[in-house]
Parts: structure tokens; C-alpha cells; sequence
């Protein structure tokens, strides 16, 4: 009897809980019902814990969804007035039928708890009591949009916010979404992360709403009507033009090697298929008709570059480099501006040599442009185009030194016309190098003087000057094994061309049948009858030839001037690498927030002293004419883009372009 009374007494509190957690799953499937569909809704709710009488529950959820109603309760019902209300309903309807459970119970339930909640909220629009009753009208308000947010525990995923420009899904108000919409907690905003280079400063990466195309504009420089030293026009006459891109595009596999110098980066711009697209576009937009490219890794040229750019019209080059390397440079040209006369791929490495044993390599291409249709019967002269990457240890100055000997050495037999002369020649690439280096005004001037200079200072890329010990260059700077001479040419290129060398014809030969060497019997020849037995007789007629005298020469010897390197190829800058409206220096690269210029578009013209550094043109014309180029960028500006590499530009360096003219004459 008293187990019996427990368990009356007992019964209502647990239904009193049941109802309360059916009103929560009831307001939370309504507010899920005006956005998904039922099918939708149904599945979500078919794993929410149940009890033993779910049919209760099921009942009153296929009510209010017949109904129609978005009706939910608010915060403020939960009180001991509702609790009370709960409590006193379920308690009649236990007494009543404390057995069954049938639809005429669940109406009777359900019609007085909605009845009890409702007097106790005093809300303006009454819940509807009973079954058919018509829904509430829609009431145009506010747009709401449903967004994932930390809220507590008791409204977790209830939590709405009013539609803005984000939103995906819309839907009308809603009684049941109004109930429980409550004001969102501010997100706690993230720490940006810290530059992790002391000394350095902090390079701070600005919001994604900075427009990263105009921070990093960069502006086309027209020097077409520009008049040079002569005060002739760039433009006058007739002109083969075309524009050529040099560009370190950072092979993916050295930039996951050294990722410490990401790490101002979002992880995102430096994944290899954004960075792909990004290239691309940069190519597409800026159209060159030669593409000079270094660190290429060698899939991603074969998987991807290659057959890309074969599809906007290109013929592409590549050499890997030596070793164990997987990246390397790439000359891309487009068929229909040029006709390539050769190819030269070039490898630094030298086994055995200590002073070149390094996997470095270059790419030279000799082009034939091609002249329209429409200028008649006129001839351009061929285009020698050098790509390189040379070593980027800063204190290693003698490899760099010897690596560009052998590209120039290239550069010089590839270009030589058959006068001795040079056609119009381009050399770009990555030099590891700054402006106005040992390095640089070699190749510029033409000539240095090593003797005795410590190795770091070749490039300027870092001073050493602080360290004990330094390494020096000796003369002289390569053995003569390499074959490669003091004034950067190959030994057989300076060999003076004589005209008897080839000629090797039966009647050449019978000129020396008679001669003296002929005539003499050689010491320990062995006596053969009817062989070696007689002695030639010379014929009376016979005058012995003045090329007899002229094969006795001997070689030409080369000597070694003492700790001094030359070329004669006339090679000058693109850039001024400085910036006259800003101030300031032009930038190419920006390793570890420090900007610098170490890439470079050379090219045949000869350059002039002049004390007016806003002068854009220190040079005199040639065969080959500089008519634009896009300009670079400052530090201070890259910095303004935090850095490179960053959404806008996939590298961690700038590309280089150039416009050039070439003169068209007659044959």
C-alpha cells in the first residue's frame, strides 16, 4: 500500500519533467521546421533520447506540426507559477487514467498544459488549444539567418541573428525563432600571430578587406618616345617588338624546406594549387612573348606549366638542376614572334672541382624573330636569350663568380655572328646578388678585379666583414682545365680561324709527298722489301709549298691576366633599382622582412656616366632598344602587403618585364 502511494506521488513529477523537455524538443523541431523540411526534421529528432511513454511525445509533436504553429516558450515561463501549473495538470490526468495512453488522453494532455503555460506567460496571441484550428497569420518582419555561435548551455543551437550581407537562408518571422532569439556573445578575436624574427619588427598581416591590387600596383614606364643620348626617338624607324618576363616563381619543394621563412603566411596562399592559379593569371594578364623562369620544380613544370602554357601558345625549355634537385629554369617563347636556331642548356657542376660543385644551372636560347608579312623583304637580327639561378650563399662570392664565367663563355659562343661580333643578347634570372656589387658591375662594366676580395663581398647580400676569418680569392679564380679563359670565352672560340684548317682534299695532301719530312728515312723503321726498302725520288719540278711552313705554326697561347676577369658583351640593367618618386629603393624579393633587389633583366646596350641618377635612360641604344617596363615596388610597401608571399602575389618575388624593339633592315 505504501509502495503503491510512492509511486502515485512520483508519477507526476516525472511526467512534470517529460513536459518540460517536450516543450524544449517542441519549440527546437518547430524553429527547425521553417527552414528544413519535415522528412529533415523527423531525422534529426528520431535520435534525441526518449522515454518510456515517447509515444506522449511523438503525440504532441505531430500536433503542433499538423497545426502549423512556430510557437515556442520563452525564458521567462520557466517559474514555479509553470511548474505548478505542470504539476496540477499532470497530476489530474494520472488520477483520471493513470493506465492508458491513447490519443484521446494525449488530446486532453496536451490541451490543458498549453492552457496552464499560456495563463501563466500572458501572452498577447494565444497558443491554439485544440486540433484544426487555423494558424497564425505570417507577420512581415525582419529577415533572420541562422548562424553557429557560443551561447550557454541551455540555448545552445537556438541562437539567431538578423540577416545581413552574409546570410545564405532566409526565412520570415517566425514566434517560435522570435522566442528564442537572444543577443549573441562576442566572438573573442584572435591573437595575430607574432613575427618570429627578432630585430626584424613585426610584420602584421592586414585584414582581408585591404585591397591588395592596389597596395601593390605597379605602374607601366613608356620610354618608346623618350629620346636617347643621341636624341634620337626609340621609336623612329622600323621596329620588331616584343616583351619578355623574368620571374622566380618559388618551387614549392624549397619553400616547405625553409618554411620558417613563411611563417607570416596564411596557410592557405601557400598551398601549391592557389599559387598555380595565381601564376597563371599573372601570365594570361600580362601576356609576354618570352618567359624567363626560375626555381620550377620539375613535376609541377611536366603535371601542370608545361602543358598550360603550351595552351596559351608557348614553346617551353627546361633544365633541371644537377644532383638531387628538383627544381630548375624554364625559356618559354611563342612560335609565332620567334623560330628558335638552338638551345644550350648549361650545368655548373664540375666533378672534382671544389670551387664548382654546386648544381646550378642555366638555360640559353637562340631566337630567330619573325618579321609580318606586311614589311616586304626586311631581316632582324637573332635574339641570344640567357636564364639563370645562380648559387645563393652569400659567402661563397667565388662560386657565383665562376658560375656566371661559364654562362657568359655560353652566352658569348651562342651569340657570335660569324664577323666576331655579338647579335642583340638578353640575360636575366635570380643572381643572388644586390645592385652595385662586385658581381653586378662585372657584368655591367665588363670587368673586376678580385684579387684578394673576400668571397661575402662579391654578392652584397650580408656582411661578414665582423668574422675573424674570411675567405679571399686568389688568382687565378678557376684552373685552366674548365676552358674557360680570363675574358669569359671558351679556349676553342678564341682560336684564330685559318683558312687551310679544313682543307683536307687528295690534292692538299699531295703537296706534302715530296717534302722533306717525307723524304727522310723515320729512325727504327723496320726494312720491308718492296715497301720500306726504297727512298721516294723527289721530281724534278717539284717546289716545295708554302703552306708547308704555315702547318709548322704552333698553337696560340692564351695567358691568365693576374686576379682580373673580363667580357665584352655590353651588357646593361633594365632597372635603375631605385625609385626617384618615393625615395626610395626598388625591391625584388623580401626574405625575412628584408627587402632587396636580386633579379635582373640584362640586355645589349652601352652604358654612359651621368650625375643625374633621375635619369631613367644611362645607356646608348644599340641593335636592341629598351621601350618599357613595369615597374617595382618598394619596402615600405610590401610591408603595407605583408610581405611576400601574400594573397595578391604567390611568389616571394617580384616578376620583372620589359618591352624591347629591335631594328628591322633591309637585305
Amino acid at each position: 500500500m505504501i509502495a503503491s502511494c510512492l509511486c502515485y506521488l512520483l508519477l507526476p513529477a516525472a511526467r512534470l519533467f517529460r513536459a518540460l523537455s517536450d516543450a524544449f524538443f517542441t519549440c527546437r523541431k518547430n524553429a527547425l521546421l521553417a527552414k528544413s523540411s519535415s522528412t529533415q526534421v523527423e531525422g534529426d529528432f528520431a535520435m534525441a533520447p526518449r522515454g518510456p511513454d515517447q509515444e506522449e511525445c511523438e503525440g504532441l509533436l505531430q500536433q503542433w506540426r499538423e497545426e502549423g504553429s512556430s510557437q515556442v516558450l520563452s525564458t521567462s515561463s520557466e517559474g514555479p507559477l509553470v511548474d505548478k501549473g505542470l504539476a496540477q495538470s499532470s497530476l489530474e490526468l494520472l488520477m483520471d487514467n493513470p493506465g492508458e495512453q491513447d490519443a484521446a488522453s494525449e488530446d486532453k494532455w496536451s490541451s490543458r498544459q498549453l492552457s496552464d503555460l499560456r495563463a501563466a506567460e500572458n501572452l498577447e496571441e494565444p497558443f491554439p488549444e485544440v486540433l484544426g484550428e487555423e494558424p497564425l497569420p505570417e507577420v512581415e518582419g525582419p529577415m533572420w539567418a541562422a548562424v553557429p555561435m557560443q551561447t550557454g548551455p541551455q540555448y545552445a543551437d537556438c541562437a539567431v541573428l538578423p540577416m545581413g550581407a552574409l546570410a545564405a537562408e532566409q526565412w520570415e518571422e517566425d514566434p517560435a525563432v522570435v522566442a528564442w532569439s537572444i543577443a549573441p556573445e562576442p566572438l573573442p578575436q584572435e591573437e595575430a600571430p607574432i613575427w618570429p624574427f627578432d630585430g626584424l619588427g613585426q610584420l602584421q598581416p592586414p585584414p582581408m578587406e585591404i585591397p591588395y591590387h592596389e597596395i601593390l600596383w605597379r605602374e607601366w614606364e613608356d620610354f618608346s618616345a623618350q629620346p636617347d643620348a643621341q636624341g634620337l626617338e626609340a621609336g623612329d624607324g622600323p621596329q620588331f617588338q616584343f616583351t619578355l618576363m623574368s620571374y622566380n616563381i618559388l618551387a614549392q619543394d624549397l619553400m616547405q624546406q625553409s618554411s620558417e621563412l613563411y611563417m607570416h603566411c596564411h596557410p592557405d596562399i601557400l598551398n601549391w594549387n592557389y599559387r598555380f592559379a595565381n601564376l597563371m593569371q599573372e601570365f594570361q594578364h600580362w601576356d609576354p612573348d618570352i618567359l624567363c623562369l626560375q626555381e620550377v620544380q620539375e613535376d609541377h613544370y611536366w603535371e601542370q606549366l608545361e602543358p598550360s602554357l603550351r595552351m596559351m601558345g608557348f614553346t617551353c625549355f627546361y633544365k633541371r638542376r644537377t644532383g638531387c634537385k628538383t627544381d630548375g629554369c624554364a625559356v618559354c617563347y611563342k612560335p609565332t614572334r620567334f623560330r628558335l636556331l638552338c638551345a644550350s642548356p648549361v650545368e655548373y657542376f664540375r666533378p672534382g672541382l671544389e670551387l664548382l660543385n654546386r648544381d646550378n644551372v642555366g638555360l640559353v636560347l637562340l631566337l630567330q624573330p619573325l618579321v609580318p608579312e606586311g614589311l616586304g623583304q626586311v631581316s632582324v637580327a637573332p635574339l641570344c636569350v640567357a636564364n639563370t639561378h645562380v648559387l645563393y650563399n652569400p659567402r661563397r662570392g667565388d662560386v657565383k663568380l665562376a658560375q656566371m664565367a661559364i654562362l657568359l663563355a655560353e652566352v658569348d659562343k651562342v651569340a657570335r655572328l660569324s664577323d666576331g661580333s655579338h647579335c642583340p643578347i638578353i640575360l636575366c634570372g635570380d643572381l643572388n646578388s644586390v645592385p652595385d656589387s662586385p658581381l653586378y658591375n662585372f657584368i655591367r662594366d665588363g670587368e673586376l678585379q678580385y684579387h684578394g676580395m673576400p668571397a661575402w663581398k662579391v654578392s652584397g647580400q650580408e656582411d661578414f666583414s665582423h668574422q675573424l676569418y674570411q675567405r679571399k680569392l686568389q688568382a687565378p679564380l678557376w684552373p685552366s682545365s674548365l676552358g674557360v679563359t680570363d675574358r669569359c670565352q671558351y679556349f676553342s672560340s678564341c682560336h684564330p680561324k685559318r683558312a687551310e684548317r679544313l682543307k683536307y682534299s687528295r690534292d692538299f695532301l699531295l703537296q706534302f709527298r715530296f717534302c722533306d719530312v717525307a723524304c727522310q728515312r723515320p729512325v727504327g723503321l723496320v726494312l720491308m722489301e718492296g715497301v720500306t726498302d726504297t727512298k721516294p725520288e723527289r721530281p724534278a719540278d717539284w717546289a716545295p709549298s708554302v703552306l708547308e711552313e704555315d702547318t709548322l705554326e704552333p698553337e696560340p697561347v692564351f695567358p691568365r691576366t693576374v686576379g682580373t676577369i673580363q667580357h665584352c658583351l655590353h651588357l646593361t640593367s633594365v632597372y635603375t633599382h631605385f625609385l626617384p618618386q618615393h625615395g626610395r629603393p626598388e625591391v625584388t624579393t623580401m626574405p625575412l622582412g628584408l627587402g632587396m633587389t636580386v633579379d635582373y633583366i640584362f640586355f645589349s646596350a652601352e652604358s654612359f656616366e651621368n650625375g643625374n641618377r633621375t635619369d631613367r635612360r644611362l645607356y646608348q641604344d644599340g641593335t636592341l632598344k629598351l621601350l618599357g617596363r613595369l615597374s617595382l615596388l618598394s619596402e615600405e610597401i610590401l610591408w603595407a602587403a605583408n610581405g611576400l608571399p601574400n594573397p595578391f602575389c604567390s611568389s616571394d618575388h617580384l616578376c620583372l618585364l620589359a618591352s624591347f624593339g629591335m631594328e628591322v633592315t633591309a637585305p
